[in-house]
């Protein structure tokens, strides 16, 4: 499997009560299909999917590979779990719903063992040696406190059923150097909004970005920027995603981001606890951001 082009971490709408909205969730899935976007990553971090449980993950997916299906897009779901007994069973209901890769960050509980930098290798290895789908690591320090290098991910990438790593929150150099020693066939996805141009000058095959479930046809249009060798426009759309990539990801997160969807057609509404809706002051400064970014 190659993943190549932009992805969307898929938000995960909810009802006033906190269930998962489901025909939101389809109307949303059947929007963004219509967009040139690879695929969607669903039950990230970004939707929501720590607060999910597997059967509502499970569920969402069945529903986004029904929306819309006469359309190609790769569904990624998101497998995260510490023990990989888990994230295999996991892996097989997802199959069954239609997801075409899985996708998990390293097991980080018990980063405090002295040796626990060798469980997130064995982890990885024993997830794909048993998965029956392919699988992609999600390199996220920022959130486990574990990072996995370029030299760690090559010898990964030699799993025939290791087919790619999601960057969120490392350098740009970091795309450089994992695509020199992990080969070509070893797909490396951009998650960073800032650094996206950057990213794919670097070598990345694609990104995956939360900001595309509010603004897919701005992360499409690096894309093709870089696709066609435009330089002048993927430096320009680059600089129109930076403020208001950040105020949906680092400044006001999942809640932040379902307000931006709100404002282009795609339903974001209520978070679910513990989050809490962004403040009336927030969701001025959100407007304003993506006053431009329409559509």
């Amino acid at each position: 499997m190659k993943l190549q082009g932009m992805f969307a971490l898929a938000a995960t709408p909810f009802d006033h009560t906190g269930a998962i909205y489901r025909t939101k969730v389809q109307h949303n899935f059947t929007k963004w299909r219509r967009t040139s976007l690879a695929g969607f990553i669903i039950g990230s971090p970004a939707g929501e999917g720590p607060l999910l449980e597997a059967g509502e993950k499970v569920e969402l997916v069945k529903i986004a590979a029904a929306s819309g299906a006469e359309t190609v897009a790769t569904l990624i779901a998101d497998v995260s779990h510490e023990g990989v007994y888990a994230a295999v069973r996991l892996a097989y209901a997802m199959k069954a719903a239609g997801a075409h890769a899985v996708i998990t960050r390293a097991p980080h509980e018990y980063r405090y063992l002295p040796r626990a930098m060798e469980l997130p290798s064995l982890y990885f290895r024993a997830l794909a040696d048993q998965s029956p789908l392919p699988v992609v690591i999600h390199n996220d320090p920022v959130t486990t406190e574990i990072d996995l290098d370029p030299s760690t991910l090559a010898r990964l990438a030699q799993h025939p059923n290791i087919v790619g790593v999601l960057e969120s929150g490392t350098p740009v150099s970091r795309i450089a150097e994992t695509r020199a020693l992990a080969g070509k066939e070893f797909s490396v996805l951009a998650g960073t909004e800032g650094n996206v141009w950057d990213s794919l000058r670097a070598g990345a095959n694609g990104a995956a970005l939360a900001f595309a479930s509010a603004a897919p046809y701005a992360t499409i249009a690096i894309w093709e920027a870089f696709r066609t060798r435009e330089e002048e426009a993927g430096v320009d759309w680059q600089a129109r995603i930076a403020h208001p990539s950040i105020l949906v990801t680092e400044t006001y997160g999942a809640p932040g981001l379902k307000h931006a969807m709100d404002l282009n057609g795609y339903y974001g509404g209520p978070p679910r606890l513990p989050f809490a809706p962004v403040s009336l002051d927030a969701k001025g400064e959100i407007e304003e951001a993506f006053r431009d970014l329409k559509g």
